[in-house]
Parts: C-alpha cells; structure tokens; sequence
C-alpha cells in the first residue's frame, strides 16, 4: 500500500466527474484543492459529509481553494446523488480506485464479523505547487469541513 505524507506530491490523475468531463491534476494546478474520499453515494455518512462541502463551498470559492469528492461510484450514480442533495462539489468517479489505490484509502474493512473492500474516508488539502500539506486519515464527519476549511484559510492566508 502507498504511503502519501505532508511533503509527498499529489499522484497524478484524470478521473470522470459527475457530469462525465475529466478532470485532471494538470488541470488544478496553480491552485490548491482538497480531496475527500468518502466510501458510497447516499449513504448516512457520505451524504452528511458532501452537503457539509457543499455548504462550505462559497467559502472554499472565495479562497480560491477546490473541493472534489472521490469515490468509487460510477458517474451516473453521482450525478443522481448530486441532483437527489443540491451538491455543488464535483464528485469524481474512481471505479478503477487508480487514486483511491495511490492514496492508500482503498483498504480491507470489516463489519459483522465479514471483511471486505472499501474506502477509507480521508481528506487531503494539497498546495497550488501540487504538494500534500495536510492529512486526516479515519475521518469522523460532524465538523469535519469546517476543520478543511481552517485549515485551507491558514494556508493561503498565512
């Protein structure tokens, strides 16, 4: 499993979004995003956590710092979910779990004594060079994005 730590650069990536228009780490560059990996489309945790970055994105905005969710889910499902909630956070579909992999979130789980695959749900806030400066692994979601957001305040506004 790879080991991505603050310092490390972003792997490199183009995934579908909910719309199905690639997006590309090329394409971020210059300016700093966060990732949040998050395990299924409208489940009770995931759909808390996308409209809490929702929320939040007018302020994400103004900081001039992206916010796209990740998940293993397939463009047509996150489409359906982003018109069932009113998200305005891109949701990128990573059914090869190409990032997910290169990220180290794509780990064996267990629930009710059976094991499985699935996302861990983490974030990451990467720098406008396209280095990770910040990490939560295990991600607990009741203010989680308002954590993301200090935390992208601080960076571009020292």
């Amino acid at each position: 499993m790879p080991t991505i730590s603050t310092g490390s650069p972003c792997p490199d990536f183009t995934l579908p979004d909910d719309s199905g228009e690639n997006v590309t780490l090329s394409a971020l560059a210059g300016r700093p995003f966060v990732l949040f990996f998050y395990p299924k489309d409208d489940t009770s945790g995931c759909t808390l956590e996308a409209i809490d970055f929702t929320r939040l994105k007018p302020d994400f905005d103004t900081l001039g710092v992206a916010v796209l969710g990740v998940s293993p889910d397939p463009v047509k499902k996150h489409g359906k979910f982003r018109d069932k909630h009113g998200l305005t956070v891109p949701l990128l579909a990573d059914e090869e779990k190409s990032l997910l992999g290169a990220f180290g979130v794509w780990v064996e789980k267990s629930m009710y004594g059976k094991t499985y695959m699935g996302v861990e749900r983490s974030t990451v806030l990467v720098d406008a060079e396209g280095k990770i400066v910040r990490l939560w692994p295990k991600v607990k979601v009741p203010d989680h994005a308002d954590e993301v957001l200090a935390a992208a305040r601080a960076l571009v506004t020292p």
